[in-house]
C-alpha cells in the first residue's frame, strides 16, 4: 500500500515537470559557473566550488519548501486527500507516501547538479591551474549533507502542513526555521560565551539553551569548507549529524503522522 502511494506521488511531481525544469537549471548552472569563475583570478577553482555548492544548495531549498509545503496542502483543497483516504490507505502512509517521493526528487536533483558541477568545476579548475588539489569525496559529502538537511526540512514543511488549515504557515513557517536554523549554532554559541566580561542574563540563557535545543541545528549540515579547502573532513562530526537527521526527522514525522491521523476534514 505505502508503494503504491509512494508512486503516485512521484507521479504527480514527474507531471508537475519539476524535472524538466531541473535539467534547464543545471544548463545554466554549466554555463554560469565558469563565467563567474573567472572573475576570480587568483582563486578561480575555488570560486567555481563555492559557487557550485551555494547554487546546488539554493535551487534544493526553493524545492524543498514548495514541494513540502503545498503538496499536502494542495491535495486537501482540491479533496484529493478525501477521495484517496476513503481508498485503504492510512492517513500514516499517505503523508509518509507524500514525505519519500519529495525526497527521491530531491536526490535525484542533487544528482544532476552534482554531475553538472562536476564538469563545470573541473572547466574553470582548467583555465587557472590552483596549488590546492580537488577533494571531489569532500564535495560529494558536503551535497550529500545538503540534500539531507533538506529533506529534514521537507518532514518540518510536512509537519506545519499537517496541522494548518492554511497555506501561509506551512511556506513562512519553513522559511523561518530554515533561516533560524542556519544561524542557531551561531546565536547559541555568542549568548553561552562571555564576550568582554559582560554575561548573559541566566533568564535569556535558558530561554536560548531551549530554542536551541528544540529548533533543527541545521548549520552542523554544512560541510562546504572541506570542499572548498584541502581540510580534512571529521568523521566523528559526519556520524553524529547523520544520527542527528535520522532522529529529528523521525521525531518530526512521527508528530506530523500524529497530528494528520486527528485532524477532520470537510
Amino acid at each position: 500500500m505505502f508503494t503504491n502511494l509512494y508512486q503516485l506521488n512521484l507521479k504527480w511531481i514527474i507531471r508537475d515537470r519539476v524535472l524538466q525544469a531541473l535539467v534547464g537549471v543545471a544548463l545554466l548552472l554549466l554555463v554560469l559557473v565558469p563565467a563567474f569563475s573567472v572573475l576570480s583570478m587568483r582563486q578561480v577553482q575555488e570560486l567555481s566550488i563555492t559557487l557550485s555548492l551555494s547554487f546546488i544548495s539554493f535551487v534544493l531549498a526553493l524545492l524543498a519548501i514548495l514541494l513540502g509545503a503545498s503538496s499536502v496542502w494542495r491535495d486537501i483543497e482540491k479533496r484529493y486527500t478525501s477521495a484517496v483516504l476513503t481508498l485503504p490507505y492510512s492517513r500514516g502512509s499517505y503523508l509518509l507516501g507524500k514525505f519519500f517521493a519529495i525526497a527521491v526528487c530531491l536526490v535525484c536533483s542533487a544528482a544532476i547538479f552534482t554531475l553538472v558541477a562536476a564538469v563545470a568545476i573541473s572547466f574553470s579548475s582548467g583555465l587557472y591551474q590552483s596549488s590546492l588539489p580537488i577533494r571531489w569525496l569532500h564535495i560529494f559529502t558536503a551535497v550529500a549533507f545538503d540534500v539531507l538537511k533538506y529533506v529534514l526540512l521537507v518532514a518540518i514543511a510536512i509537519l506545519f502542513s499537517s496541522i494548518s488549515t492554511s497555506f501561509f504557515l506551512p511556506i513562512f513557517g519553513t522559511i523561518s526555521l530554515l533561516l533560524a536554523g542556519n544561524a542557531s549554532q551561531e546565536v547559541f554559541e555568542y549568548l553561552t560565551k562571555d564576550s568582554v566580561g559582560v554575561k548573559t542574563a541566566k533568564p535569556l540563557l535558558y530561554a536560548a539553551k531551549g530554542i536551541y535545543y528544540l529548533i533543527p541545528n541545521l548549520g552542523a549540515f554544512n560541510f562546504k569548507v572541506s570542499a572548498i579547502y584541502p581540510v580534512a573532513l571529521s568523521s566523528q562530526g559526519v556520524i553524529y549529524t547523520l544520527l542527528y537527521f535520522l532522529v529529528y526527522t523521525t521525531i518530526i514525522l512521527y508528530l506530523a503522522v500524529y497530528f494528520f491521523s486527528r485532524r477532520e476534514f470537510p
